[in-house]
């Protein structure tokens, strides 16, 4: 007797024999859920020489004159072998209350009838002509011929991050085809028990039975479903298209009793699907094991808990990208500051691992500063230098007179006074705005690893800078690593260095000047001097008077890792810091004399942190950092952050952007994005990027690109 994974009539009659409820969508629906309504209908498809039947779901409010406009993402759900269009239905109350309750957008969903090959064509293009029942292509007229219908003829959202393909045990292997071989079309995967085996089915698998993977005469070609399986899809997916999959099956499906096929179990080859997938670039999967068997039991409530999970991916709004071009070379380079200047030009830092516009290229990553015109694409100027080890920027700033003035670390002799140098130094540069080296400072211990990560201009023409050391800079090393703050006269000299820490790793990561001060914000593996630790890491704040003198210090964060690595000054003379809180955005403002006025948390399920924040013209703030949630709509792996606070922390807007890959972080999970504030009011963003520009190309492993963005839209 074959194993068919019958799920029709019989089950569902019964099922309502003993009673369960939900077989019945019509009377199922609480009354306090606004209810959609199911019909069914035919699209023409010219693929079969035929059409297909298909149920709608319209949700509550679809035919309401006011939502006349309204567009809406578009389920498309495949029922398993033997079951009809039906099947789905039941879970109509479901997706009522899922949408009354906020949990999902409102959606339309499709479920398509499948007759063809004996409602077991495994939705693929049959090439079976055997004269009992010839193959069809099936999923030619699924994927083209219904998508165009549904797409012409209801208020879809016709783009790919607006459609969900999603299916059980046969449909689920039609689910997961299609996310795979129709990444133009699908962003999004429910996979429920698929019936999918690697290599081959198991001598008793219906995939065997009904011509699905035939050719010819043969009912079945090995060949055939070797190439229509999953495992000869994964090399062709792009990563500029990712998937996010949710794959789910329950704990007691059917065990084969031949040991040779046990790894045949849907239980045991769901686990296989998503051990693979997960390691394929462009898809992102998560994995449920449910109490249950091939039955709706699981099925059911993993609808649900995969349409949650994918709902915010599922949006109208399709994610904003990057603009090209982008920065760098072939090789991997990473952001490092970007400046504006009054009469509109930009100035990008970066670090290369190349040359670039033809500049001489000295080894490991060098120090490149590019001019640009106001277009943000004409170049005026590019200056490069370096060692042939590393030298990395973390911060650029503008001064009034055109010139420009950037900060980061060397491990080489970058200014000709530091030979044989064993351990990073921290370096300072001004550069003319014609693009000529005023000065260089290159300072730290001697012996020590010394890094400067950031820089402010101090009102006199010189700078401010702040790091660590893993030495004496300034002071007594009272642990592993100290901050350091550093002052840095207008003619390059070091005018002094303030080092200060605990008995653990102690780094600045932010500095900004305010009328009467100079503020400092940084990370702490442990108890700072006159505090008490909070967590593991904390985050702190410090302020300085302009003459070097700590007025105050004082710790932020809550019981997990924090840090602040942002830090700006109001117009009203408020301290706003940002960084990064157990995983989340952390916003906390002071007053100048250290007392804090409000704490904001923003976040979601993944990492994400502030990295900037600036004073708006309007009184407001803007965070700019990374996200790996879904605060806005999702790019990609790790996104691009804006975040908008009025003056007392309350969130007024959020919005993330970026590539199909990770954006404003590097590899290693770290921030690494830059903003300032141009002249006409808008956020200049420059940050690290693994993927490819809109309407442009990547040059190589990790660019830096460059977005103008409307503070009250938050998106390029």
């Amino acid at each position: 007797m074959s194993r068919t994974w019958r799920t029709g009539a019989i089950l569902v009659a019964l099922l309502t024999a003993v009673g369960l409820t939900g077989l019945a969508p019509e009377t199922a629906v609480a009354a306090k859920d606004p209810a959609g309504t199911l019909s069914t209908a035919t699209a023409p498809s010219p693929a079969l020489g035929g059409s297909i039947d298909y149920t709608v779901y319209l949700p509550y409010g679809y035919r309401d004159p006011a939502q006349a406009t309204t567009r809406y993402p578009v389920l498309y759900l495949l029922h398993g072998r033997g079951d009809t269009m039906q099947a789905w239905t039941r879970i109509k109350s479901d997706l009522d209350r899922l949408i009354a309750d906020g949990e999902v957008p409102p959606v339309i969903a499709v479920l398509p009838d499948a007759p063809w090959s004996s409602r077991g064509s495994w939705y693929v293009d049959s090439a079976y002509t055997g004269a009992d029942n010839p193959g069809r292509p099936v999923e030619t007229a699924l994927t083209r011929d219904l998508v165009t219908h549904v797409d012409a003829t209801y208020r879809t959202a016709a783009h790919r991050n607006a459609r969900l393909i999603g299916g059980y045990s046969m449909g689920g292997a039609g689910a997961l085809r299609y996310a795979l071989a129709h990444q133009d079309l699908f962003a999004n995967a429910l996979v429920l028990s698929p019936a999918v085996y690697r290599p081959l089915p198991p001598a008793d698998s219906s995939a065997r039975e009904f011509g699905a993977f035939g050719a010819g005469d043969q009912l079945f070609s090995d060949n055939v479903y070797r190439r229509l399986n999953y495992p000869a899809l994964l090399p062709g997916v792009d990563p500029e298209s990712p998937v996010r999959m949710f794959i789910a099956v329950g704990d007691d499906e059917w065990p084969n009793p031949d040991p040779a096929d046990a790894v045949h179990d849907l239980d045991y080859e769901a686990a296989t699907l998503y051990n693979t997938v997960r390691r394929t670039d462009g898809i992102a999967a998560e994995f449920r094991v449910l109490d249950g068997g091939h039955d709706w039991d699981v099925w059911r409530p993993a609808f649900g808990a995969g349409l949650t999970h994918l709902a915010a991916t599922l949006s109208v709004t399709p994610p904003a990208g990057l603009p090209a071009p982008l920065h760098g070379t072939p090789g991997a380079d990473w952001a490092g500051g970007v400046a504006a200047h009054p009469n509109g030009d930009v100035t990008l830092g970066y670090a290369a691992s190349g040359s670039v516009a033809g500049q001489p290229y000295a080894g490991g990553l060098d120090a490149v500063l590019t001019r640009l015109a106001a277009d943000r694409t004409t170049a005026r100027w590019t200056a490069q230098f370096g060692t042939a080890a590393n030298d990395r920027l973390y911060g650029t700033v503008p001064l009034p007179d055109g010139s420009v003035l950037t900060a980061g670390y060397t491990r080489g002799d970058l200014d000709g006074r530091h030979p044989g140098s064993p351990a990073d130094d921290g370096f300072v540069a001004k550069l003319t705005a014609t693009g000529q080296r005023a000065w260089l400072t290159q300072a730290g211990d001697p012996a020590k690893a010394d890094r400067f990560y950031a820089l402010a201009a101090a009102p006199d023409g010189g700078a401010y800078v702040a790091g660590y050391t893993s030495g004496a800079f300034g002071g007594t090393n009272a642990g592993d690593k100290d901050a350091v703050l550093a002052r840095i006269a207008p003619d390059g000299t070091l005018a002094w260095t303030r080092q200060f820490g605990g008995p653990g790793e102690d780094k600045a990561y932010a500095v900004a000047v305010g009328p009467d001060g100079v503020y400092v914000a940084g990370g702490t593996s442990a108890a700072l001097p006159d505090t008490t630790p909070l967590g593991s890491a904390d985050g702190w704040l410090a302020r300085f008077t302009p003459d070097g003198t700590r007025d105050w210090l004082t710790v932020a964060g809550g019981d997990g890792d924090d840090l602040l690595g942002g830090v700006t000054v109001t117009g009203t003379g408020q301290v706003v810091a940002t960084g990064a809180t157990s995983g989340d955005v952390l916003t906390v403002a002071y007053t100048s004399k250290g007392a804090q006025r409000w704490r904001t948390v923003t976040g979601g399920r993944g990492a994400d942190a502030g990295t900037d924040v600036l004073a708006l013209a309007d009184g407001s703030l803007a965070v700019v950092g990374f996200t790996g949630s879904t605060l806005g709509v999702p790019a990609g792996g790790a996104d691009v952050l804006t975040l908008r606070l009025d003056a007392r922390g309350r969130q007024l807007a959020v919005a993330q952007y970026g590539t199909a890959r990770d954006d404003a972080a590097d590899p290693f999970g770290e921030e690494n994005v830059y903003a300032t504030l141009a002249p006409d009011g808008r956020l200049l963003v420059s940050g690290r990027t693994a993927g490819t520009p809109t309407g442009g190309a990547a040059l190589g492993n990790g660019d830096v690109f460059l977005a103008a963005v409307e503070p009250a839209k938050g998106t390029p």
